[in-house]
C-alpha cells in the first residue's frame, strides 16, 4: 500500500493518491531572506523542482498561508492553476479563489478519475507549545490532513504541528496509519515562545510515529531553512535509537 512521495525541500511534497495529484505547502522561491512580522526567515537551499516540472496538480494541502516557509510567492502563483486548495478556514478567506477551509474533523469528498471517491479530513494542529488559544494569536492557525478511501492507504499529513496531543487525537480516529508525512526539523524562533519548538523535533516525530502506529514515515520540513535546528542526521539517530529506522523513508 505504499506509493512514491517526492520531497522537494522544506515542507513541500508531491504524490499521487487515488488517481489525484497532491502537493503539500508549496515553496519554490530561491534561497534568501524573507520578511515576517518582527524579523525574517532565511531559505538556505533551492527547491528540488520548479512548479513547471511537476505537471498538473489537482489538490494543494496547505497547512497555513501566513509564513513564507510554507507558502511563498511562487507557491501562491501556483494556486491559481490548481482546482482545489484545502487549508485553514482563515486561510481560505484570505486566499479566496479555489481555496476551501477545513475545521477539525471536517471532511471533503473528491471524485477519483477511475470512479469512486476519496476523503480528506481536516485534523488538529498547533504551531507551537501549549494550547491553541495561546499559540494561534502569535503563530497563526494550522490544519493537518488525513486522506482515506476504499482500497487506499490511510495517509496523515501533519502540517506545522508541535502538539503530540493533536497527534493523539488524530490517532484515536485513524490509527494505524499507512503513511505519515511528518513536518519535523525542530524549528525555533527566539522571539516566539522563548525559542520553544514550533513544529515536531526528531524525538517527537518518533513519538508521533508510535501514536499513529505509522507503517511508513516520510519526513519533510527539516531542510532548506535556517530556523530548522534538526536535520536528516538527527532524524536518523532518533529513529535508530527507537528501533524504528525501517519505517523512515528519506527518499
Amino acid at each position: 500500500m505504499t506509493f512514491p512521495v517526492r520531497t522537494l525541500g522544506g515542507p513541500t511534497a508531491f504524490f499521487e493518491y487515488g488517481g489525484l495529484r497532491f502537493l503539500t505547502d508549496p515553496t519554490f522561491d530561491a534561497p534568501g531572506s524573507y520578511p515576517v512580522p518582527g524579523g525574517s526567515l532565511t531559505k538556505t537551499a533551492p527547491s528540488a523542482a520548479a512548479p513547471a516540472d511537476l505537471g498538473p496538480v489537482d489538490v494543494v494541502l496547505l497547512s497555513h498561508d501566513e509564513h513564507p516557509d510554507n507558502l511563498d510567492t511562487s507557491g501562491r502563483a501556483l494556486l491559481a492553476d490548481v482546482p482545489l486548495t484545502l487549508t485553514t478556514p482563515g486561510g481560505a478567506e484570505r486566499l479566496g479563489g479555489n481555496a476551501r477551509g477545513l475545521a477539525d474533523w471536517e471532511q471533503v469528498e473528491l471524485d477519483r478519475p477511475d470512479g469512486g471517491t476519496l476523503t480528506v479530513t481536516g485534523v488538529p494542529a498547533v504551531h507551537g507549545p501549549g494550547e491553541r488559544a495561546d499559540v494561534e494569536p502569535f503563530a497563526g492557525q494550522v490544519v493537518g490532513f488525513v486522506l482515506t478511501g476504499e482500497g487506499l492507504p490511510t495517509v496523515y499529513v501533519s502540517g506545522d504541528n508541535a502538539s503530540l496531543d493533536a497527534v493523539r487525537e488524530t490517532a484515536g480516529r485513524f490509527a494505524p496509519v499507512d503513511t505519515a508525512v511528518l513536518f519535523a526539523g525542530a524549528p525555533r524562533v527566539p522571539r516566539l515562545f522563548d525559542g520553544a519548538l514550533l513544529v515536531l523535533d526528531s524525538a517527537r516525530a518518533v513519538e508521533a510515529t508510535r501514536l499513529l502506529d505509522a507503517r511508513r514515515v516520510v519526513p519533510v520540513h527539516y531542510d532548506s531553512w535556517a530556523h530548522f535546528t534538526e536535520g536528516r542526521a538527527e532524524l536518523v539517530a532518533a529513529f535508530t535509537d527507537a528501533g524504528l529506522l525501517e519505517r523512515l523513508d528519506l527518499g
